[in-house]
């Protein structure tokens, strides 16, 4: 790892930090750097904002993108003070970053209570074999707005 790698992971790290003494939410902390500049920020504001999606990496991905007005993150580098639960990882597949880096591993994250390797597991299964089951439920019609997805001309791919 070189210097400015080591540099935002001790900014991100303070910023986990910062949150967990300000009492906003849980010990994380997230940036999104391109070009040697922060372009997004976030802290983990799960309990704070009555949301379970308000992970840190998920926040910094959407000030990033919001900032760039895109919703790809090529050219960027994500820095996280933990390495990312599964929905972050699956959010940072999709924002498509160059990279990213992190402080400590999920193990750290496990020690101190944020245990995710149930989810690893889980994903592992079919929905239906899940802890909380996932069924596909058959309907006439259910695939229509793929087929207009396929049909439309004028679209974004993502």
């Amino acid at each position: 790892m070189n210097n400015s790698h080591e540099q935002w992971i001790h900014q991100v790290v303070e910023l986990a930090s910062a949150n967990v003494r300000e009492g906003r939410g849980g010990p994380f902390g997230a940036l999104v750097v391109k070009d040697g500049e922060v372009i997004g920020t976030g802290v983990n504001l799960v309990t704070a904002s009555h949301d379970p999606t308000a992970h840190a990496e998920i926040n910094a991905i959407r000030a990033a993108c919001q900032r760039l007005q895109s919703f790809d993150l090529s050219g960027c580098d994500l820095y996280t003070s933990c390495e990312p639960c599964p929905m972050c990882l699956g959010a940072i597949y999709w924002a498509r970053p160059r990279a990213y880096y992190f402080a400590c591993t999920r193990d750290s994250a496990a020690e101190a209570g944020f245990d995710d390797t149930f989810i690893y597991d889980e994903l592992h299964l079919k929905p239906s074999e899940r802890t909380i089951p996932g069924h596909c439920v058959t309907a006439l019609g259910g695939d229509a707005p793929f087929i207009e997805w396929a049909q439309t001309v004028q679209k974004i791919r993502y």
